[in-house]
């Protein structure tokens, strides 16, 4: 099937779920298509994704025309209680970098 990406085989530190958030941390404007390629997903499993975000108040998104413009709630808590009182925010810090340190390091495999 064109446009799906290629699985990842194994375990890994981040859920998909921050993953995505990640991706709309560092443009509000991005589209599925975008997150879908970037985090290595379909855009089923995005939208899903999406749809778990805003139905917990982590996300809301407006709609103007054919963008979506995406708003982070960055004082939310994160879910799990052993990381009871960090919120969206402290994940995000470590998740997102500037695009010039992105292009200047990549990240060794």
């Amino acid at each position: 099937m064109v446009g799906v990406p290629e699985p990842h085989t194994g375990w890994t530190f981040i859920t998909n779920h921050a993953r995505v958030l990640a991706a709309i941390a560092d443009n509000s404007n991005v589209r599925i298509r975008d997150i879908a390629a970037r985090c290595r997903l379909t855009e089923r499993a995005v939208q899903r994704i999406i749809s778990d975000l805003e139905q917990d108040g982590y996300l809301s998104h407006t709609r103007d025309g054919r963008t979506n413009t995406y708003r982070i709630e960055p004082d939310r808590v994160l879910r799990h209680p052993a990381e009871a009182g960090l919120s969206v925010a402290s994940l995000l810090s470590l998740l997102v970098q500037d695009e010039t340190e992105r292009a200047g390091n990549p990240v060794a495999q």
